[in-house]
């Protein structure tokens, strides 16, 4: 019925959530959540709207931070917060700090590190293009090939923050059961040179328990590559996806 739909001010504020905050002069100052992340424990309910008022995760971090260590202020009112000024405090202050995004990793690569990042499409706790910034900062920075020969990121199709949610999440990252993971992948790539390319990932039929059974399984790919379904054979099988740029 109609008493289920969105009222215009909520609609204005969700439309601000995918949007993601922008200061006055309209520039983008952070990336806006993806639609399609909004349901379950760790969506929206947890992070983003909470499940009452002022009781979100993000509100939590938020007040905590620009409260405690920012503004050192208890009274503190997150409806204060001003886009061009504390924006700017909170680099000058904090940047030094807490910001892990700077590009030149070319010390890094030197002494033979490599780098696997990962970040679910469904993350509402920290926007998931964000980490695509980062590795296109680090392409701009030192050559996309450079890049290339040791960091790879891969987006997680229904995954929630750092695990979780609908898609196939379990990879070997931190939780149990995948035998051929992301750790498993990183060994190989600084001890044998071998670059990962497509990783397994599955989805279990209960949760963080291998024993479950497998539900389904998809490949997950290196950006800007993704898993497209090669037309047959089943969808839960991810033998029947191939990775690819998208045309």
């Amino acid at each position: 019925g109609f008493d289920t739909c969105l009222t215009a001010p909520q609609l204005a504020a969700l439309k601000k959530v995918y949007e993601g905050p922008k200061n006055s002069k309209g520039e983008q100052l952070y990336p806006g959540f993806q639609p399609g992340g909004e349901s379950g424990l760790g969506g929206w309910g947890a992070w983003i709207t909470g499940f009452s008022q002022g009781k979100s995760l993000e509100h939590a971090f938020a007040h905590g931070f620009f409260a405690d260590m920012l503004f050192q202020n208890a009274a503190w009112d997150y409806k204060t917060f001003n886009f061009d000024h504390d924006v700017r405090l909170t680099d000058d202050k904090m940047g030094l700090v807490l910001n892990a995004v700077d590009p030149n990793l070319k010390r890094f690569k030197s002494r033979g590190g490599k780098l696997i990042l990962y970040h679910g499409w469904s993350d509402a706790a920290l926007a998931p293009t964000n980490s695509i910034h980062y590795l296109q900062s680090v392409e701009a920075k030192m050559g996309a090939k450079q890049a290339s020969e040791f960091v790879e990121l891969y987006m997680v199709p229904g995954m929630q923050h750092c695990g979780g949610g609908p898609g196939a999440t379990e990879f070997g990252a931190y939780a149990p059961g995948a035998k051929e993971g992301l750790s498993t992948a990183l060994e190989h790539w600084v001890e044998n040179g071998t670059a990962p390319a497509e990783i397994v990932a599955s989805k279990f039929k209960t949760e963080n328990n291998p024993a479950s059974g497998v539900l389904r399984t998809r490949p997950l790919c290196p950006y800007p590559q993704e898993a497209q379904y090669k037309g047959s054979g089943s969808t839960d099988d991810a033998s029947n996806f191939a990775c690819a740029v998208p045309k």
